[in-house]
């Protein structure tokens, strides 16, 4: 049996493949990157994401990747439709809440508080390569 690894503030780094346990509050608020993986398992994926003031995820959809967003502090509109040029406002979301999205669906994250939208999300299957970091949303997009 494999050691799990237990940390109260890690690194915010990919620890993928091994049991990890961790305060996911604190990691999340933590990061400054527009994304970083926290945990890539075979199955499963764990990233972190700070979303400017005013900007966005971007629309994007994941054609066989379901999706979990969990909004750890900020507030946000949520966008999601069938068809990229056909979203619809879902609602408004701040601290809390969780927005599920399932594989091909269309959808964006639009931050319209006053700083910086933490937010952490699991991807079923892998959505991103093992250590992924994107300072910015522009390095998210090469």
């Amino acid at each position: 049996m494999r050691n799990c690894k237990h940390r109260n503030h890690p690194e915010i780094r990919d620890y993928g493949g091994e049991p990890f346990v961790f305060n996911i509050n604190h990691a999340t608020n933590m990061n400054q990157n527009f994304r970083t993986t926290l945990w890539t398992g075979q199955d499963l994926q764990l990233t972190l994401m700070s979303i400017p003031v005013k900007s966005d995820i971007g629309v994007e959809m994941h054609p066989d990747v379901d999706q979990f967003l969990c909004i750890e502090s900020g507030h946000a509109k949520v966008f999601m439709g069938s068809y990229q040029c056909a979203l619809r406002e879902v609602g408004n979301v701040n601290e809390n809440y969780a927005i599920l999205i399932p594989a091909g669906t269309w959808h964006n994250i639009v931050n319209i508080g006053n700083r910086p939208l933490k937010i952490y999300s699991i991807y079923a299957p892998s959505q991103h390569p093992f250590g992924t970091v994107h300072k910015t949303k522009k390095d998210a997009e090469h």
